[in-house]
């Protein structure tokens, strides 16, 4: 079975939260409900990957960024030629202008444009496969039987296991907040916006709403560093070792030191919202200028297609051994 949960954004840690409903699993088939419980907040949507690893900058991160997840995966099962070769290709593609240099801007737009396609990609997949009708807008009940599949509307309700009215409520919660025109069914630019709430000024107050509601297990109207932990780590299930990882305790200085803001020891909405989507951080003007700082060898603030193909592992991956018959797609972006 095949499972869409709504993209919630990387928080730049191995932070995987159990979502219990806050999840709003998406099913392609019969709604495994025991699958769907656990899915991934990200601050970032431009990668799956982690942004950083062990402090140092997360190379799959920047292809994914540049390239997209998918042609990402088309890349690394290419020779290092061919992957400088389609380079080349990108970067022409980039350099609007034509001037031979690659801004910022341009850099900006085109990994703005990426991130949007890998998207929208996403997100008419699962349409559809839900819109069954075709009838351009998907109702609340198409939604249920898409997602639960063998159960009607009131067996959902009826159901106490894995928190299932908790889940349809905040399903339901998301879907009238995605709902703008008020019609109670969505369009697929709507849903769009279900599925990636992150994406939408007027999606986001409630996507935090539902992070913060997901990691307050007390519902006490606050995160300790206890909860905060309980989500990306349980010892119960690391039986090699009585001691915690290393990277839990790092995870517990991270909160102490930067996510708690007013040193209370707990995190109330606002400090989550400042966690997850920071004032004045953009991700997208971040990778772009980070892929230039690491290809940028003489300093002028663009990049030229020789210093692209210089840095080029920055950009793409690559294979060097042979795949043999191995089916790669070469279409270009």
């Amino acid at each position: 079975r095949m499972f869409h949960t709504p993209c919630v954004g990387r928080m730049g840690t191995l932070l995987r939260l159990l979502l219990v409903g806050m999840s709003l699993a998406i099913a392609l088939s019969t709604s495994n409900t025991e699958d769907s419980k656990k899915g991934v907040h990200d601050k970032q949507h431009l990668s799956d990957a982690e942004h950083h690893v062990d402090g140092d900058h997360n190379a799959d991160y920047d292809h994914d960024a540049f390239l997209g997840k998918e042609e990402s995966k088309t890349f690394d099962q290419l020779s290092p030629e061919e992957s400088k070769q389609r380079l080349v290709i990108i970067v022409r593609k980039i350099d609007k202008d034509n001037d031979g240099n690659l801004t910022e801007q341009e850099l900006r737009d085109w990994v703005a444009y990426v991130h949007e396609k890998s998207l929208w990609k996403d997100t008419g997949g699962i349409w559809s496969t839900h819109d069954g009708d075709e009838d351009k807008k998907l109702t609340w009940p198409e939604y249920l039987q898409a997602t639960y599949g063998h159960l009607n509307e009131k067996e959902l309700e009826d159901r106490t296991d894995f928190d299932f009215r908790d889940r349809i409520q905040r399903d339901k919660r998301r879907w009238d907040q995605a709902d703008q025109n008020k019609d109670k069914d969505l369009t697929q630019e709507e849903y769009h916006y279900f599925l990636h709430p992150a994406e939408a000024d007027h999606m986001k107050d409630l996507y935090i709403l539902e992070i913060w509601e997901s990691m307050d297990k007390d519902k006490d109207g606050s995160v300790t560093i206890e909860e905060y932990i309980s989500d990306i780590y349980q010892p119960e299930d690391d039986k090699d070792s009585s001691e915690e990882p290393e990277w839990v305790r790092t995870e517990r200085e991270t909160f102490v030191e930067l996510r708690d803001k007013n040193k209370d020891g707990k995190l109330d909405r606002a400090e989550i919202k400042q966690w997850i989507l920071p004032d004045g951080y953009n991700h997208i003007e971040a990778e772009a200028r980070h892929l230039i700082y690491k290809a940028d060898n003489n300093g002028d603030g663009v990049l030229t297609e020789e210093e692209i193909m210089n840095s080029y592992e920055v950009f793409v991956g690559s294979q060097a051994t042979n795949f043999g018959d191995a089916l790669v797609n070469h279409d270009e972006l």
